[in-house]
């Protein structure tokens, strides 16, 4: 059972993980006394903080995004490019003190913001962290980087304390989300999610050094053989979002995780199709947003779980 020195939240926030509904999965786990879906219990633990150098161009900048990578997923998608943490439970457990400084050490070390990878089943933590943060002097942007799958409720309490919001749209069709990532609400779930995030923050903005400072970017990855299904996504983004919300389109798919279980998925995604990909979103009038160099798709970008920075 978790100790109240490691979680320590509030009383109120405490009781929400005795009966855990904070993603759309609405386990109800008491995650006091076993872990929810996500395969988190009521501590934070993380896997590893870095100068993140491979994000896009306006959150790494000059010196790196300041990228914490926490453990479990509320998704935990077949061909999970961090299967370790996601699936396996690779990290160490720490305090929510522990979790702001951590913050502060990324600030200190010259990271351009916070961005927190898949910190969902954390939201309640995360809160009392940014505020301890604050109060000690953190000053830069907040990014909530998440696979999309996300609760409104959940998102309404993270107003006013996330400046920049980059969630994944991974799927439009519920065979695929349901046969990848078990969830075939994904679309619903994520979509509503996306257009309460940007009712938060609306429209990216920079600075002069052109980071980001606050605003929605989306991420797709498309995956091998369903173009169709990628093109649809570029269609709900361009039809139900201003065209000033960044839309990067990322051909970094590596078969890793499970992917080898799933033929179709054990493949890298053709370039002629991720070429198709950005062709159509131009065409279809996308004005914003990131693409990738095929060369992306390789398990050297992927971070070693080492416990660095925890």
């Amino acid at each position: 059972m978790s100790t109240p020195e490691v979680t320590d939240l509030p009383a109120d926030r405490s009781a929400q993980l005795h009966r855990c509904t904070l993603c759309p999965r609405q386990c109800g786990a008491d995650r006091y006394t076993a872990p929810g879906y996500c395969g988190t219990d009521a501590t934070v633990t993380v896997a590893k903080v870095f100068l993140h150098p491979w994000e896009e161009p306006c959150l790494s900048g000059e010196h790196g995004s300041g990228t914490v990578f926490f453990t479990g997923c509320n998704l935990r998608c077949v061909y999970c490019q961090n299967y370790p943490i996601s699936h396996q439970g690779v990290g160490k457990a720490i305090t929510i003190t522990r979790l702001s400084e951590i913050f502060l050490e990324l600030q200190v070390n010259g990271a351009h913001n916070i961005n927190m990878v898949t910190p969902t089943p954390y939201t309640l933590h995360i809160i009392q962290a940014i505020n301890l943060a604050r109060q000690r002097g953190l000053n830069i942007p907040i990014v909530y980087n998440t696979g999309g799958y996300e609760r409104v409720e959940t998102l309404r309490l993270l107003e006013g304390l996330v400046d920049v919001y980059l969630p994944d749209l991974k799927y439009c069709d519920s065979g695929l989300s349901a046969r990848w990532s078990r969830a075939p609400d994904y679309f619903a779930y994520a979509t509503a999610a996306i257009r309460e995030m940007f009712r938060q923050v609306g429209e990216p903005s920079f600075d002069e050094q052109g980071l980001i400072r606050r605003g929605l970017m989306i991420r797709h990855l498309t995956l091998p053989g369903v173009l169709e299904d990628s093109q649809r996504v570029v269609d709900w983004v361009l039809d139900n979002l201003p065209h000033g919300v960044y839309l990067n389109l990322m051909s970094q798919y590596t078969p890793l995780g499970r992917a080898h279980e799933h033929p179709e998925l054990a493949v890298r995604v053709p370039q002629e199709q991720y070429q198709a990909l950005v062709d159509y979103a131009l065409q279809r009038g996308l004005e914003n947003g990131f693409v990738q160099e095929t060369d992306s798709a390789s398990p050297e970008y992927v971070p070693a779980f080492d416990l660095e920075g925890v």
